[in-house]
C-alpha cells in the first residue's frame, strides 16, 4: 500500500510539474537592483549571519567562506552546496539582483531552471525583497573564490522540472496563517520561519520530502537518520522566555546540559551572533504560549 501511495504521489508531482512548467514562468524581478550603500551592506552581513548561510556554504576547508562544497546526504540523493561568492564562472558573480531574488525566494536559477529544495527557498519565500537584496549585495561585495562544486548525485528519476509540481504540492502543506498582537512575536516568527528557516530541520516531512505544516516544529529527522528535537508548543512547555533566550546565546538547556551536534554549530555561527532584540524575538515566538497563560 505504501508503494502504491508513493507512486500515486509521484504521478501527481509529474502532472503538476508539467502544468506548472507550461503555465507558470519564473517570477518577474528584473526591476530590482542591488543597493551599495554602507548601511545596506552592514544589514546584509547581519542577515546572512542570522540566516545561517555559512553553516552550509562554508568552504570544504572551513576557511574559504561561502565557496561551498559541503555534501548533504539525503533520502533523495547527495547534494553539493554551491559557491555563493561573486566569482563569475563558479559562483554568483554574473547574477543580476532579480536573478538572486528569484533563486532565494522562488528556487529558480538564472536560466529559469529549478533548484532542489535542499536549498531552503520554501522558507526564504517569506523574506522581504529588501532583506534578500541586502543579503545579495553583501555577498556580491565579498572576495571572489574560484571553486566549482561537483554536480548533485540524484536518482535518475529526479529531474529538476519535477520541482514545479513539488512546489505546488508543498504549497498545500504550508503552516496555517497567523496574526500576532505583538510586534516582537511577529519578528520572531519571521526569523524562525523565514530567515532562520528553523522548520527545515525541526518540522517532519512526508514521503515526498514536503514539510508538514500542520505539525510545524514537531521534530524531524536529520540526514543520516538522527532525530531532530521538537520545538513546538508541547516541547517548549518547560522553557521560559529567559531560558530560551540564554539557550540561543550559549546553548545551555533548562536541565543544565549544553547542546551538542549540529545545533551547537547553529548556536556558534548563528543565534549567538543575533542582536539582543532578535534573540528576544525568537524567545518570545517560541515561548509565546507561556506568556499567554
Amino acid at each position: 500500500m505504501k508503494v502504491r501511495n508513493l507512486l500515486v504521489l509521484l504521478a501527481a508531482v509529474v502532472l503538476l510539474a508539467l502544468a506548472a512548467v507550461l503555465l507558470l514562468p519564473p517570477p518577474a524581478a528584473d526591476h530590482l537592483e542591488f543597493p551599495d550603500d554602507a548601511k545596506t551592506l552592514a544589514t546584509g552581513e547581519y542577515l546572512v549571519t542570522a540566516g545561517g548561510c555559512i553553516s552550509c556554504h562554508r568552504g570544504i576547508d572551513d576557511e574559504t567562506a561561502f565557496s561551498g562544497g559541503l555534501k548533504l546526504e539525503t533520502d533523495f540523493g547527495a547534494f553539493h552546496v554551491p559557491n555563493i561568492t561573486p566569482d563569475e564562472e563558479t559562483g554568483i558573480g554574473g547574477w543580476s539582483a532579480g536573478e538572486f531574488v528569484r533563486a532565494m525566494k522562488h528556487g529558480r536559477g538564472p536560466s529559469g531552471e529549478f533548484h532542489f529544495p535542499a536549498f531552503p527557498y520554501r522558507s526564504y519565500a517569506g523574506l522581504a525583497d529588501a532583506d534578500a537584496l541586502a543579503m545579495g549585495a553583501w555577498l556580491m561585495a565579498l572576495e571572489p573564490v574560484r571553486y566549482q562544486a561537483p554536480p548533485h548525485e540524484t536518482p535518475w528519476w529526479l529531474w529538476r522540472p519535477l520541482m514545479a509540481g513539488w512546489n505546488l504540492l508543498a504549497g498545500f502543506h504550508s503552516p496555517p496563517a497567523e496574526e500576532f498582537d505583538s510586534a516582537l512575536v511577529e519578528r520572531g516568527a519571521y526569523l524562525a520561519r523565514n530567515l532562520g528557516h528553523c522548520g527545515e530541520c525541526h518540522t517532519p516531512r512526508n514521503a515526498l520530502g514536503i514539510a508538514i505544516g500542520a505539525r510545524e516544529f514537531g521534530g524531524g529527522t536529520e540526514f543520516g537518520g538522527a532525530v531532530v528535537e521538537a520545538i513546538d508548543q508541547a516541547a517548549m512547555e518547560e522553557w521560559s522566555f529567559d531560558s530560551f533566550d540564554l539557550f540561543l546565546l550559549i546553548g545551555l538547556k533548562p536541565d543544565g546540559e549544553f547542546v551538542g551536534g549540529d545545533m551547537n554549530d547553529v548556536i556558534e555561527s548563528n543565534t549567538s551572533r543575533l542582536t539582543d532584540e532578535d534573540r528576544d524575538a525568537l524567545a518570545a515566538f517560541f515561548t509565546r504560549h507561556r506568556q499567554e497563560q
